[in-house]
């Protein structure tokens, strides 16, 4: 769902998501978050440093990032990164959106108030409500409206039609949904919209194409 800003130069990764937009005609989102995985860090070469690191050079990262992807042109020295006069083009949109992921409500809530087109929010549906008070917070700090900011947990899905919404275990209560496609619509929607989401991001586990029947779309908020 977003890429580690740790395995990427920030403005190369701006050229990139550029390029994608263009062949796709306008479909990129560039999902980014600090970059959580060690074990992956280390088997790639890559440093990982402390969350701190982590946080500050995604902070930086977005300072080039953001301008380069809305067609400007950024210098920025920082103690991470530098460029200087960087273009990102041919470009297919104004401006490609943003989407950061996780769950600290200063930090990171605070950097998706001030850069992102959308919040996916990790954490439980019994969290939400205090997490969009504090996402909330971050907002008017940042001197935004909060209603511009786009907002979606991530959720495990299970899709059977034999499978109940009982069947869920309590460890995973909070962030699975079990069931057919219309018994997890109405979950989706009492559980996550009614709580004020925009909507899920969803994960399928052991999915394969054409093994689950499609979820019915659902219009409105």
């Amino acid at each position: 769902m977003v890429t580690g800003n740790t395995y990427r130069n920030p403005a190369l990764l701006a050229k990139i998501i550029t390029t994608l937009d263009v062949v796709s005609a306008g479909r990129a989102i560039l999902g980014i978050g600090t970059g959580w995985f060690e074990l992956e860090h280390r088997q790639l070469g890559f440093e990982f440093g402390t969350f701190t690191d982590r946080f500050n050079r995604l902070e930086e990262a977005l300072q080039i990032v953001d301008p380069m992807i809305k067609g400007e042109r950024p210098t920025f020295s920082g103690t991470w990164y530098t460029a200087e006069q960087a273009i990102a083009e041919p470009r297919y949109r104004d401006r490609i959106p943003i989407l950061v992921g996780g769950s600290g409500e200063k930090k990171t809530f605070s950097i998706a108030a001030r850069y992102a087109d959308h919040l996916n929010i990790i954490g439980g549906f019994n969290e939400l409500a205090g997490k969009l008070d504090a996402l909330a917070k971050r907002c008017d700090e940042a001197s935004r409206d909060r209603s511009s900011l786009e907002t979606s947990m991530l959720l495990t899905v299970l899709v059977d039609e034999n499978a109940s919404p009982d069947a869920v275990p309590d460890q995973m209560s909070q962030r699975m949904v079990a069931g057919g496609p219309a018994q997890i619509a109405e979950q989706v929607k009492t559980k996550a919209l009614d709580a004020g989401l925009d909507g899920v991001i969803i994960n399928i586990p052991f999915y394969r194409p054409g093994s689950s029947p499609p979820l019915p779309r659902r219009r409105g908020r």
